[in-house]
């Protein structure tokens, strides 16, 4: 006898047995999944890649253009390109110094000129900005730690009854940002989070744990969605998580009557529902509650100002967590600021495949051609055209391409049971094709839908393609997306960014990638007032926030430790070869990740990834390490020159008493004056300068 998890049921109808898994049997979750650590789920720092063309910002020589890297006797350097075709090479060791530009979302802007005083004025006006809103970043975060919010109990027997009822194994992701909403709720602060994951990645059931410490804490969990359909989805996913505990979960939207949302509404007031799912309709001045605890907004970049306004009003005394495959510019902004807290979770199923995604014209021959490979197989199709008013001329030209084929039409006007039974129908595989507008956008899972058309895509914005896009590939089969472009007109220019972006970035785990590009194509908006909107134009975003980041740190009286730029120079230079790592962007990848340990620990890890991606490490590679370690161990003592003399190796230095404790420490260091030490009688570098 062996012990096991059933995925699904089976039977054997000549001996009349029918297996049935439990999840099946209590009406918990069609499908389980095991999940694993994918070799391609990245951390997030290294989201902001490299093409040629790219505008970066240097940190001493300002903006310019990346073209590319060169070897130069046997080392690798960054080339960037000036005002004038003046261009700098930049050791590859020295990447930290070169961060991608971000900017408002305008036009690119203008190269600086290489020794000119444009870029130290252009800091020096960022610099004043960025106290102004360092000030208000401390004054933000000042009030929400003066206000007292809700301090929930540690995990009780039901707690953690309810989180092992879960059917599958959580993904480490899962298990820290789990740690970290129950660190907010138990904590005396009202809480304020984002959680980034993509699209099936587990933030739900994240979400209903928090609902479910709220609930048994006897306080009421508002969560709100953009869509009627998302919010029955939830209903059901809510109900049957919660069907074995005493707490009532109620959803209000279109499909409610009005007699069932007043009596809804009357039991909200006084207490007697838990946790409300609904729409918009959740924040219209009728909705009132006895004892709200928790609000869980879950796409935020579909609600408008007015809602956002109204929530912003709550988050002083109740607990926020907004949930988001793709944030908008100006929530990620404010996360990576810290004006709000953030979490990712990076790991995906293990069963789950990239979308295959093609942007193509719209050809009545290849529409067919997908819907019909999908319908052989035995899956269901979504065809998305966001226009109500000629939707139904689209289903009957899919009609006549497809004669095969079973259509539906659902879309947001619809009245709400007709609505209502044509997602019965696609849900029970009675329809084929579903033609609808965005309304099945965010958060719907129908496993057996694995192919999506998407007309007249140049009329979406990134994070809609991108939840449009998840609504497949959400079993093992593999999925596809068509980006259909119209043939009778001319694309845009910011279309055609944001389609190149979709396609380019159709991984696993790319809701964040795509984020970022959301931040560059649209810019990030009027965060603190305009003034800065315009500094971060001029030095690029990564800079401003280094900027912004120090000016707060320092009106918190905390100490900052400024990075020491450190050049290290050795007779054998250290590179990674083209034949170790043949991908272009895979070796910049590389070069960001080394040259951004702080730690020997961090280097080792990077080393061993290395090793496990490409094999055995070369020498040049090996020598490269050397150097990065050399740097480590130069900031430590403050040496912020080291390179081959004649008689021994020369070095320059900024903290004398730093030095003299490392000369009373080594007979190979002599200081020579005020900012020389030379160190003689040995090769190994490292030996002289690692801690003792």
């Amino acid at each position: 006898i062996e012990r096991g998890r059933l995925h699904h049921g089976f039977s054997f109808p000549e001996e009349k047995i029918h297996f049935v898994p439990h999840q099946e049997l209590f009406c918990r979750y069609r499908l389980q999944r095991a999940w694993g650590k994918r070799p391609d789920s990245r951390p997030v720092d290294s989201y902001l890649e490299l093409e040629d063309g790219d505008i970066v910002v240097h940190l001493h020589h300002g903006i310019g253009k990346y073209i590319g890297i060169e070897t130069l006797k046997g080392q690798d350097y960054m080339v960037l390109r000036y005002a004038d075709h003046a261009k700098v090479f930049v050791p590859v060791a020295d990447l930290d110094l070169v961060q991608k530009y971000i900017g408002s979302g305008e036009n690119s802007p203008a190269l600086h000129t290489l020794g000119g005083s444009a870029w130290k004025a252009t800091k020096a006006r960022a610099q004043k900005g960025v106290e102004e809103a360092a000030k208000e970043m401390v004054r933000i975060q000042a009030v929400r730690q003066m206000d007292f919010g809700i301090s929930y109990p540690p995990d009780t027997d039901w707690q953690r009854a309810f989180e092992l009822a879960f059917p599958y194994e959580e993904t480490p992701d899962q298990l820290e940002v789990n740690k970290q909403i129950k660190q907010d709720l138990e904590s005396r602060h009202p809480m304020d989070r984002l959680l980034c994951g993509d699209v099936g990645y587990g933030k739900t059931e994240l979400a209903m744990r928090a609902s479910f410490k709220a609930a048994t804490y006897n306080r009421q969990v508002a969560v709100l969605v953009p869509t009627t359909l998302l919010a029955q989805q939830h209903w059901r996913t809510f109900s049957d998580r919660m069907a074995d505990y005493p707490i009532r979960i109620e959803v209000l939207s279109r499909f409610r009557t009005r007699k069932e949302v007043k009596a809804i509404l009357a039991d909200l007031e006084e207490g007697k529902v838990d946790i409300i799912i609904g729409t918009h309709r959740l924040v219209q001045k009728d909705v009132r509650f006895q004892n709200l605890g928790l609000v869980i907004l879950d796409e935020e970049q579909r609600f408008g100002v007015e809602h956002k306004e109204h929530l912003k009003s709550l988050r002083a005394t109740v607990d926020v967590l907004t949930l988001s495959a793709t944030p908008i510019p100006r929530t990620l902004h404010m996360a990576l600021l810290g004006i709000r807290e953030i979490s990712s979770l990076q790991t995906p199923p293990r069963s789950r495949r990239a979308i295959r995604t093609e942007v193509l014209l719209y050809d009545e021959r290849r529409v067919r051609a997908a819907i019909l490979h999908e319908i052989e197989r035995g899956g269901q199709v979504y065809f998305v055209h966001n226009r109500v008013y000629s939707i139904e001329s689209v289903v009957r030209s899919l009609e006549r391409i497809v004669p095969e084929a079973r259509f539906g039409m659902g879309h947001g006007r619809m009245p709400g049971d007709e609505l209502e039974q044509v997602m019965i129908d696609f849900l029970e595989h009675r329809l084929d094709v579903l033609v609808c507008t965005t309304i099945i956008e965010s958060g719907l899972d129908i496993p057996n839908v694995n192919t999506i058309l998407i007309h007249n895509v140049d009329q979406f914005g990134l994070s809609d393609l991108h939840q449009l896009r998840g609504r497949v590939g959400r079993y093992h089969r593999q999925a596809f997306c068509y980006l259909l472009l119209p043939s009778d007109r001319k694309i845009l220019p910011q279309a055609k960014k944001r389609i190149k972006a979709i396609e380019e970035f159709s991984d696993l785990g790319a809701g964040f990638k795509i984020a970022m590009r959301d931040l560059e194509i649209r810019g990030v908006g009027n965060l603190l007032g305009r003034e800065q909107s315009g500094h971060i134009a001029a030095v690029g975003y990564d800079l401003y926030l280094r900027m912004l980041d120090h000016a707060a740190q320092k009106m918190k009286n905390r100490k900052i430790d400024e990075p020491i730029e450190v050049t290290v120079e050795l007779k054998l230079p250290g590179y990674i070869p083209e034949e170790y790592a043949p991908d272009l962007p895979s070796r910049v990848e590389l070069y960001r990740r080394l040259t951004a340990c702080s730690t020997k620990k961090e280097l080792e890890d990077a080393q061993s990834e290395m090793e496990d991606r490409f094999g055995k490490l070369p020498s040049s590679v090996l020598r490269f390490l050397e150097i990065i370690r050399l740097k480590q161990l130069c900031r430590k003592w403050e040496i912020t020159c080291l390179s081959p003399g004649r008689e021994a190796f020369v070095g320059l230095y900024r903290n004398r008493q730093k030095i003299q404790r490392l000369e009373a420490r080594s007979s190979h260091v002599r200081i020579v004056d005020e900012k020389t030490i030379w160190i003689v009688g040995t090769r190994d570098l490292i030996s002289v300068l690692k801690e003792n």
